[in-house]
């Protein structure tokens, strides 16, 4: 079962990092198109190239049109997409202070309590997402400027936090299995410690 969690959680976080490199791209190229159309606008653009800024400006070079759509939708696909490895792999940020003097029982107990609030969490985030998702379907919202129906973004980001559900159900599942019998199914370090 752990193989096929990780391999899942692995899976969505390239998922993941592929969007988001995607909407790097996508943000670069419009940056760059909206400094290339307000250079063509200037006057340093139109004494330096006379004629051509026309030309240029009829191409259509510019900011890409809902560049920040596309990347609010893809961002918390992405979001979503990066929790379940970091849920399996224990990436999550751990501030010790006070469980550091605790003992091993204790801090299994508290991890333990944690996974499982974090499970049911994640259950209601998703939850939440469908419920949206479904109001958006229903009164078929779309975006200002592309107009495209904004419950593809909840639908993709829905599918990612079923994933993450899923992930941390089963890492809820073998916190509890550790603390009962002892055994240690997955190593808890790996977090960033502060």
């Amino acid at each position: 079962m752990h193989r096929f969690m990780n391999g899942l959680a692995r899976y969505m976080a390239l998922l993941g990092g592929l969007v988001l490199t995607a909407l790097i791209l996508l943000t670069c190229v419009s940056v760059l198109g909206r400094g290339i159309n307000t250079f063509l606008h200037s006057g340093l653009g139109e004494a330096l190239l006379g004629g051509a800024t026309k030309t240029l400006l009829d191409t259509g070079v510019g900011p890409i049109l809902g560049d920040f759509e596309l990347v609010e939708a893809g961002i918390a696909f992405a979001i979503f997409a990066f929790l379940p490895f970091c849920q399996i792999t224990n990436g999550h940020a751990t501030v010790d202070i006070f469980t550091s003097r605790l003992g091993v029982t204790a801090n299994k107990f508290i991890q333990m309590v944690v996974e499982i609030v974090f499970a049911l969490v994640l259950i209601l985030i998703a939850w939440r997402l469908y419920d949206g998702m479904l109001s958006k379907m229903r009164y078929n919202e779309t975006t200002f400027l592309i107009q495209f129906p904004i419950w593809w973004a909840y639908a993709a980001s829905l599918v990612a936090a079923v994933v993450a559900s899923a992930v941390g159900v089963y890492m809820a599942v073998v916190r509890t299995v550790e603390f009962f019998t002892g055994r240690v199914i997955i190593a808890p370090a790996g977090g960033a410690d502060n």
